[in-house]
């Protein structure tokens, strides 16, 4: 996790920004660390409600955790941010989580 503690110094030295929050929120998926990803997914999207990319993640956090209506409305508010920023792939990408989510 040696890129974890790269992010969360410059985090700690006051380099706060929505695309560092994300990135550490990235990390944290990938260590399987849900509850630290959510925080700082939605410190990002608290940054830039805008950041589909930060949705879909946020919605995959929430996920880990079992909190199925949290990943639902992650899922849900960030298909709305990407159709705002025409981003049709996270769009539909997070179509079916949520589509698979329903059916479970």
């Amino acid at each position: 996790m040696a890129d974890v503690k790269v992010l969360e110094k410059m985090l700690a030295d006051g380099r706060d920004s929505a695309l560092l929050r994300f990135g550490l929120g990235k990390l944290y998926i990938d260590n399987n660390d849900f509850l630290q990803a959510g925080q700082h997914l939605e410190a990002c999207l608290a940054i830039d409600e805008n950041y589909s990319a930060a949705w879909k993640l946020l919605g995959k956090a929430r996920f880990g955790l079992n909190d199925l209506s949290g990943a639902g409305d992650a899922w849900r508010r960030g298909m709305e941010a990407a159709k705002r920023n025409r981003d049709k792939q996270t769009e539909k990408e997070m179509s079916v989580f949520l589509r698979r989510l329903e059916k479970s």
